[in-house]
Formats: structure tokens, C-alpha cells, sequence
């Protein structure tokens, strides 16, 4: 994929805020603090298209960004912090749903795993909803840069057995080293070719 431009278009929390219907869109979505600005900058090649935050739950809002006037991506916001307030967190999870079920243009979710962290009830969540909604996933394991090559099949492990995905259906990822930047890329677009 060659990106010729990449630039924000809005913020929404609602169907009424979202952009018109039409090009295709990939989401991307995980817990706070998993990597995914990290993810979506190194992908499109800009350090600061995504805001990221050292401070988890920041993404609070679901942030479409226009990749070369073809095709939308789509940052969800991060779930599962503690210190997000409670009206906030309620809100997340109708106004995810919400996008998920009824955006038309939808045509896959990248779905990021932290490779140190065991997958939690909201992780399983989201993908009993896109199941559900047969949306097509694309499983990152992300910051694998953080663990050495000798433990690293130890650490998958626990994402292999909570999400019952085969090994095989994820990309492995370092924001840091750009590793599997290439594989998410491919499988990107073949969801974007698909037609609804």
C-alpha cells in the first residue's frame, strides 16, 4: 500500500456524527494503552496522524481518518481502564456497538491484543460482536518487540486459548521495529476489496 495522504475527519460518538456513508472503512480496536495510534501511524507512515498518549483511555471517540481520498480507517475507542470515569465507559459500549451494526462501509476490524497482557471479558466481547455481526477480524498481537523470541510463544499462548483463534490467524507487531507492518497491510486489503 502506498499512502499518498493521510488526514483526520472527524470525531463522532453517533450515527448522526458520523461522516456520509460510502468509501470502504476498516476499524481498529482494543484495549487502552494496546498500541492501536501507534499501529495506525506506522501503517500510514505519519508519526502524528493518531495522537498517541501515554495516559490509557484518551481515545474516547470514535476518529475517522481519510487514507488517499479511497478508503477510511477508523480508530474505536480503547476500553477496559480503570481510572476512566463511569458515565464515560458506559457510553462505550452502545456507541461501539452501535457503529458496529449499523456502518455499512464497514468491511473488517483489526483487533489488537497485547502480546504481556491475557485477554479480559471486554476483549471476548468484542469479538462475540463482530461475530455476531459478521464483521471480518484481523488479529494483531501487538508490541511483540517488548518480549524476547524465546518467550514469545509462551506469551501467545493465553491469547490462543481465551479467543479459541488459531496461531495463524494473527500478525505479529512492533510498532517499534515495523515488523508485521507489511501482513496487516495485505490483509487490510483484501478486506477492502471484498464487497459487501
Amino acid at each position: 500500500m502506498i499512502i499518498k495522504s493521510a488526514t483526520f475527519v472527524q470525531s463522532a460518538t453517533k450515527p448522526s456524527n458520523y461522516p456520509p456513508e460510502g468509501p470502504a472503512e476498516v476499524a481498529f480496536a482494543g484495549r487502552s494503552n494496546v498500541g492501536k495510534s501507534s499501529l495506525i501511524n506506522v501503517l500510514v507512515g505519519r508519526r502524528g496522524l493518531v495522537r498517541t498518549s501515554s495516559t490509557p483511555g484518551r481515545t474516547q471517540l470514535l476518529n475517522f481518518f481519510d487514507i488517499n481520498g479511497e478508503f477510511s480507517l477508523v480508530d474505536l475507542p480503547g476500553y477496559g481502564f480503570a481510572k476512566v470515569p463511569l458515565a464515560v465507559k458506559k457510553q462505550w459500549g452502545p456507541m461501539m456497538r452501535t457503529y458496529l451494526e449499523q456502518r455499512r462501509s464497514l468491511r473488517a476490524v483489526v483487533l489488537l491484543f497485547d502480546v504481556r497482557r491475557v485477554p479480559r471479558e471486554e476483549d471476548i466481547q468484542m469479538l462475540d460482536w463482530l461475530e455476531e455481526f459478521e464483521i471480518p477480524t484481523i488479529p494483531v498481537i501487538t508490541k511483540v518487540d517488548k518480549v524476547s523470541r524465546n518467550r514469545r510463544a509462551k506469551q501467545i499462548e493465553p491469547i490462543l486459548e481465551a479467543t479459541g483463534l488459531p496461531r495463524d490467524a494473527f500478525t505479529l507487531f512492533s510498532a517499534l521495529k515495523g515488523d508485521g507492518r507489511d501482513e496487516v497491510w495485505e490483509r487490510i486489503e483484501d478486506a477492502l476489496a471484498t464487497e459487501i
